[in-house]
This record gives structure tokens, C-alpha cells and sequence, in this order.
């Protein structure tokens, strides 16, 4: 069945990526994935309103149950609400007589007089006054509502929204006339998890802690829920796995400083103690690891149902891994610590670049994971490199699912790849995947090999003319943050 799907206007590329992930989470395309056909397309089928813009809010999604579009709703972070859709029209006769030609039996269980009902009136791109909301509920007189009002705990929640005509320049995705949809809503976000989850609150911070948007939005597309083992190997101070609990999941990490992982800034200000804030279950352990040499026992594979991370590429922090520069050069040969210093001993470490990292994590997530099971993870661009989206990393035991990009600057921007697991991990696919690692490193940039894109993104851009100035066009700027 077709419904309305109207979106936060917010990260526009994460939007779809989120909802399709849901619903194969809550069972749309007909349950699990089968092994037998991991190939399968799990996307759902779209259409756009008519004369509305592909940025617009407003799009059907065609879902197999109520039952699904409600859960769909109540867990997504952007979507803004699901609405079973009576009527829409360019003006409101055209919507009274959509509504009238509404199917009665879909109707009339909602008219019944044993039930409440309420009515929200909402707009985009402009404002309306209470008097005018007023007078648009007044003018739904046609539809015979037998049932009591109840603006606080109604059965069933009815919604007017009205577009406006942005062909004057407002900010907003173009749309060339008016629309106005009238629907009875199914479910909406729990937006109010943002200000709780906020990282101005949170108990542990450090530099690069997610944002409680994205970390929920990368949970969803991890398909994290009660009874699944989602990893972090680059925990940091445990945004990520915050939400992925919050979720219901199962958490565990690790970080290569053992400062960040046994100690934070003090016993009440540390990655436990975040989870203890919000009253979630505390992970299942933290480990001091690093990405380049895991510490699993030889033959242990599939443990994880999700690993989710933002590997460090090199803008506000850059990667690490075990071995100082002479043990990696051979100049000083392995030691071994002594049993009186183990316990406050910092291994010493050596620069990490981002293509070795990448391949590193998904060896690890093609081990780890099981079938079926999601990898999700930033991966950055530079966007003046027009050709990057030929060039995201590969694996043969993956399927990239989704990309979605978030534009941080006239430069760079990361993109979020969510991919899922199709094939065991034999050798033969260890070996592939090196030689896709080997073709990836020399066709890509030379920031990504150098790890060098913390200068890449705040050196002068310069285009063949020689003025400072980005090649590559960005998308559409609209009003309002991250959009």
C-alpha cells in the first residue's frame, strides 16, 4: 500500500538509505535475507508527489503493512511521519473531492463514535496563524467525524499539510504550485531523543565523539536491536555504541590508547560512565586493540551482527597503529615489557594511514561479522575529486548497500557506506580482496595512501586556471543546518 512519507528537511541523503534499512530491518521485503540469494534487491518502491522537487519532503513509499510503516516511523530519526493518505489536492476543492472519492471502507472505521480523534495542521515553507489553522479545520466539515475530540491522547491523529509555492526564492526545494495532503498519521520519529542524547550533556566527551543524530542514524542503518552484537573498533569515547544500546544491542569496542578506554579522566568520567548516564546496558567489554594487529585467537570468526565506526582519516585526528617508527624500520628489534611496568605502560605507536585502515577494517568485519551482518562506516572525500564514487573501498565478501554524503565544507565531505555480507571469508577472497586493496591504493588520491587530508582539506583549492577555487559544483544550498 502506498503511503506519505514526509521527512525532517535535514541530511537529504541520508533519508532514504534510513527508511530501507528499517524496513528490511522490520520485515518489508519478506523477512531475513536468504544466503541462497544474498544478491537480492532489498529497495523499496518510490514515487515523488506531483511537481514536487527529488529534495522535497514529501514522498510516497509504497510499504507491505500498516504494521511495518509504523515501526518504521516510531524508530527512524528522520522520518518526520507516515501518513495513510485520504486526499490531496492543488487546492482545497480538489482536496474535498479526493477525500470524497477516499474508499468508504478504509474510512469508516476511523469515524466511529467510540473513537477520539484530533486534528494537526502543518505547513512547509511557510507559516500560518492559529486563526487560519482554524479555519482549515473548520472547512473539514464534509467528513463525518462521529467520534469525540481528545488533543492530548487521541485514537487516531488526522493531519492537514499545506506547501507553499516556492517558485519565489526561499531557500526551500522548488515546487511549482501548492499541495495540500490530508491523511491519518501511522507513526512519526521520537525526535525527542536528540536534546537527551545531546553531546553538550554528555558526561565523556573527546574530539571526535559523534553526533547523537548520526551515531542513531548509523545504528539504524547497522540494524542494531535487542539480541544483536554490534562492535565499534574505534570506540573512542562510546557515542556510536551509545545508540546502538540504546537500541537494545549488545555493544563492545575497542581504541588503541588504553587512556581512552581504562581510565578517561577519572572514575566518573570515563566510557562506562556514559552508558551509565542514560541507564543503558554497559558493553560487553573495551578493549585496548589495535585495527592493524587484531587480538582475536586464530580460527575465531562471526561473532558480530554489526560493526559500526568512524575510522580516523586524518582530519581531526589521525590514525595509529602498534609499533614505533625504528621497530617498523627494523632499526629496534621487539621487546618485551617488564611485569612491574605492565600496568601503566603505553605502547608506542606509528602513523596509520587511511588505506591501510580501510583494508584492515574490512579484513576484520569480513571475519567477524555473519552472514548477513552490516558494516557501517565514514569514509572521506575530497570534492574536487570528481571521480571518487568510482573509487569507494571493495571487498568480494560485501555488497555495498548504501552512500550517503554529508558536505562538512566547500572541500570535504564524508560519506557514510553501508554495506552487508555475502559470502563467507575463505582465503581465495582474502586474496582478492588484497589485490582490490592493491588496484584501490594506486588509483586513488595520494592524500588517501599519504594520510595526508587534514592538508588537503585546509590547503587553498586551486582549479586548472590557477584561482583558488572549488571545481567540483556543490549540491543545492537550502535554509536550515546539514540539509
Amino acid at each position: 500500500m502506498w503511503y506519505l512519507c514526509v521527512f525532517y528537511h535535514r541530511l537529504l541523503d541520508y533519508r532514504k538509505p534510513e527508511v530501507e534499512s528499517l524496513a528490511d530491518l522490520f520485515g518489508a521485503f519478506g523477512g531475513k535475507q536468504s544466503p541462497d540469494f544474498p544478491n537480492q534487491d532489498r529497495v523499496l518502491e518510490w514515487r515523488l508527489p506531483e511537481k514536487h522537487h527529488p529534495d522535497s519532503p514529501f514522498h510516497f513509499v509504497n510499504l507491505p503493512s500498516e504494521d511495518v510503516a509504523r515501526n518504521i516511523a516510531n524508530r527512524s530519526i528522520l522520518v518526520k511521519g507516515i501518513y495513510e493518505l485520504w486526499g490531496e489536492g492543488s487546492s482545497y476543492e480538489e482536496l474535498e473531492e479526493a477525500v470524497k472519492s477516499y474508499p468508504d471502507e478504509r474510512k469508516l472505521p476511523y469515524l466511529v463514535p467510540e473513537s477520539t480523534f484530533k486534528f494537526t495542521v502543518d505547513t512547509f515553507g511557510k507559516v500560518m496563524s492559529l486563526q487560519e489553522q482554524n479555519e482549515r479545520i473548520a472547512g473539514l466539515s464534509y467528513i463525518p467525524f462521529k467520534g469525540r475530540v481528545n488533543l492530548k491522547n487521541p485514537d487516531h491523529n488526522f493531519w492537514l499539510i499545506e506547501t507553499d509555492d516556492s517558485a519565489t526564492n526561499n531557500g526551500l526545494p522548488p515546487i511549482v504550485q501548492r499541495r495540500i495532503f490530508f491523511g491519518r498519521e501511522i507513526g512519526g520519529a521520537d525526535r525527542k531523543l536528540l536534546p537527551t542524547y545531546q553531546l553538550k550533556s554528555r558526561n565523556y566527551l573527546g574530539p571526535t565523539a559523534m553526533d547523537a543524530e548520526m551515531a542513531f542514524l548509523m545504528a539504524n542503518q547497522a540494524h542494531a536491536a535487542p539480541g544483536k552484537l554490534v562492535y565499534d573498533p574505534f570506540v573512542g569515547t562510546g557515542s556510536i555504541l551509545v545508540s546502538a544500546a540504546h537500541f537494545g544491542a549488545m555493544t563492545m569496542g575497542a581504541d588503541i590508547d588504553i587512556r581512552v578506554v581504562r581510565y578517561g579522566r577519572g572514575p566518573d568520567c570515563n566510557v562506562w560512565s556514559n552508558f551509565k548516564q542514560y541507564g543503558l546496558p554497559m558493553p560487553i567489554g573495551l578493549l585496548r586493540a589495535d585495527n592493524n594487529s587484531p587480538p582475536w585467537r586464530p580460527g575465531l570468526k562471526e561473532m558480530f551482527d554489526a560493526i559500526i565506526c568512524d575510522p580516523p582519516y586524518g582530519v581531526r585526528a589521525g590514525g595509529r597503529k602498534s609499533g614505533g617508527r625504528k621497530l617498523l624500520k627494523g632499526v629496534k628489534g621487539p621487546y618485551t615489557v617488564p611485569d612491574d611496568k605492565r600496568a601503566d605502560h603505553i605502547p608506542s605507536t606509528a602513523p596509520y594511514s587511511l588505506a591501510e585502515c580501510v583494508h584492515d577494517l574490512l579484513d576484520l568485519a569480513a571475519k567477524m561479522l555473519i552472514m548477513g551482518g552490516r558494516l557501517v562506516f565514514f569514509y572521506p572525500v575530497l570534492r574536487e575529486d570528481d571521480s571518487v564514487e568510482d573509487h569507494f573501498p571493495e571487498h568480494p565478501c560485501f555488497k555495498l548497500l548504501a552512500t550517503s554524503e554529508q558536505i562538512l565544507s566547500s572541500r570535504y565531505s564524508r560519506v557514510l557506506l553501508t554495506m552487508v555480507k555475502i559470502s563467507p571469508y575463505t582465503e581465495e577472497l582474502a586474496l582478492a580482496a588484497r589485490i582490490k586493496h592493491l588496484d584501490f591504493k594506486e588509483n586513488h588520491a595520494k592524500w588517501l595512501e599519504d594520510g595526508n587530508l587534514h592538508s588537503s582539506v585546509f590547503s587553498p583549492a586551486e582549479n586548472e586556471s590557477g584561482d583558488s577555487k572549488v571545481s567540483k559544483e556543490l549540491k543545492p544550498k537550502y535554509r536550515g543546518k546539514y540539509v
